[in-house]
Parts: structure tokens; C-alpha cells; sequence
């Protein structure tokens, strides 16, 4: 299973990262690892100006990330047709690994744009209830707040639900005034 690393949660530095690993930069310029990397686009759940989104696609392209992780993503089927843009925009753009993160199952037209798609991002306590409804093998999951001790059990339920990316980490985001 690939590890992904989200802007709040940091390998240790004595993780051996290796080309499963991908690291999620929240901005340009914050580099603090040469592997391999993502630069973090905030979708807003889909109510960001596309030519917002589209600079941030050209300015992580010029920082040299190797792909995106379009974070907040909307789920429905309005916003398939934004995303889809933003994917292909990035593709000519020679990013081609795109992580899509609505933290929830999408509109099944999702599937049609080639992207890894994160179909859940919550706490542990919702994790361990979760019935996986909608989602495929290989999607990711990202889990956090899981205690300490619980790490080891929390991937391998990861791995017996079928997730092909993500992390269970005892870190938790930063939630700020904007985020919702």
C-alpha cells in the first residue's frame, strides 16, 4: 500500500521513504524533502474559482512538485466537469499523478478521469464504523487521530477494506477559520 503523507502529518526522519511514499506540500517553496511530492490545490468543495485553481496548478508546476492533491474536492456530479478541467490542465502540464480527496465516495463519473481517488478522511472513531459504502479496491484512506497504541490495527483494517494509499496517524489537521 503507498503511504501519503497530508500537509498535517510528517514522517519521522528515521522512515526510509521509498517510491511508495508521496509527501503532500501545502505551498510553494515549503519543500522540505526531495522525494517525491504533491502540491496541495484547496477545492473548496468545488467553490473555488477555476482560474484560482488553475494558477495554483501553474505555480506548483513551477515549483516542480511530481503531481497534485486536489484537497476539499467535491463529490456530486457538478463538480465533475471543474475537476475534470483542472486534471487535464495539470496533465499538460506534465503532472500527471492527480490524488483527488473528497474524503467520501464520489459520483461514479470521478472514475472517468484517471485520478486516485481518497474516499475517506476522517477520525478514527468514524473509521472504525464505517461501512465502505461506494468505494473500490485501491481507493485511499487517510485516518487520523488514531491512538498511538491502535496504529498497527488501524492499517490493517486499512488493508483488509481494500485501500491501495493513504495513512492511519495519531496526528490530526489544523483546523482553521476557513476550513469546514
Amino acid at each position: 500500500m503507498k503511504t501519503l503523507f497530508p500537509p498535517y502529518a510528517h514522517p519521522s526522519p528515521e522512515l526510509e521513504l521509498d517510491s511508495e511514499t508521496w509527501i503532500v506540500r501545502e505551498r510553494p517553496g515549503d519543500r522540505r524533502t526531495l522525494h517525491q511530492s504533491l502540491g496541495r490545490i484547496d477545492l473548496d468543495w468545488g467553490s473555488r474559482s477555476l482560474a484560482d485553481v488553475l494558477a495554483d496548478v501553474d505555480s506548483w508546476r513551477a515549483d516542480g512538485v511530481e503531481g497534485l492533491f486536489l484537497d476539499r474536492a467535491p463529490a456530486g456530479s457538478g463538480g465533475v466537469g471543474p475537476v475534470a478541467l483542472t486534471v487535464r490542465l495539470a496533465a499538460r502540464r506534465g503532472l500527471h499523478r492527480v490524488v483527488l480527496n473528497p474524503g467520501v465516495p464520489t459520483h461514479p463519473l470521478y472514475r472517468d478521469l484517471g485520478v486516485r481517488i481518497c474516499t475517506f478522511e476522517g477520525p478514527w472513531s468514524a473509521y472504525q464504523s464505517w461501512d465502505g459504502d461506494g468505494v473500490r479496491p485501491g481507493d485511499g484512506h487517510i485516518v487520523y487521530g488514531v491512538p498511538a497504541p491502535l496504529l498497527t490495527a488501524a492499517r490493517r483494517l486499512m488493508g483488509r477494506r481494500g485501500a491501495g494509499f493513504g495513512l492511519a496517524t495519531d496526528a490530526a489537521p489544523r483546523i482553521t477559520a476557513n476550513a469546514a
